[in-house]
């Protein structure tokens, strides 16, 4: 490895270091990698022990990436346990505005507010072996029982529904009956779903793999270069 090959890629780690993101080179053009792992880290820092991905990171590469003439596609890499849902709404949001091709591919899991961020892509895959878990919105910490708490509390799962149901194929009663089932999940209410019934239900565009999701972003490319 020469000098050259040896700062860029010191470069490319550094970035995955901080950003948790690198950019992969072809022929075609640069199609940027951008990791959502881990707890999605919203308003409060979590403990330096856990493995976070945090909104103010992601947010600005989203829109830097949008806005980059070398970058022609996006692939978002998702293994997260959830986290907090105003964060991970807005980063869905605006991976979903964005115009350049977007592909996500689900990995080991994407649970909780990791369901939008899933669906933000305009082509979703999921790998076989991966799972997802659909349930309402929850929050730690004190709730104060009055009716304007729960009326809150059901505001905001409608924004997280409204959002799956825009951006995907799945319909509102279906995700509804998986986020309500009592009868699945030990401590909570509802479903953890694998990948064949996160397609059949259309939630997800497709089982695939690494290939498959880059196969997509490539033939996007080409149509847009046509």
């Amino acid at each position: 490895m020469d000098e050259k090959e040896r700062s860029e890629f010191q470069e490319t780690a550094e970035e995955i270091r901080e950003f948790g993101g690198a950019p992969a080179f072809s022929a075609l053009g640069e199609i940027h990698c951008l990791t959502i792992i881990g707890q999605v880290e919203g308003h409060q820092v979590l403990d330096e022990r856990a493995k976070t991905t945090k909104y103010e990171h992601i947010m600005p590469l989203v829109a830097a990436i949008e806005e980059s003439t070398e970058i022609k596609a996006l692939l978002i890499l998702l293994n997260t346990v959830g986290g907090d849902v105003e964060a991970g709404l807005g980063i869905a949001e605006l991976i979903a505005g964005m115009k350049k091709p977007t592909a996500s591919i689900v990995l080991g899991g994407s649970h909780s507010i990791g369901v939008p961020l899933s669906v933000s892509a305009k082509r979703s895959f999921i790998a076989d072996s991966a799972a997802m878990t659909i349930h309402p919105v929850r929050m730690n910490g004190m709730v104060i029982a009055v009716p304007q708490s729960f009326r809150y509390f059901e505001r905001m799962q409608e924004r997280v529904v409204g959002f799956v149901v825009a951006h995907s194929g799945i319909t509102r009663e279906k995700y509804l009956n998986y986020m309500t089932r009592t009868d699945e999940l030990v401590n909570d209410v509802g479903s953890i779903i694998d990948a064949h019934e996160a397609v059949d239900c259309g939630l997800i565009n497709q089982i695939g793999t690494l290939g498959d999701a880059l196969e997509y972003l490539h033939g996007e490319i080409e149509a847009d270069n046509r």
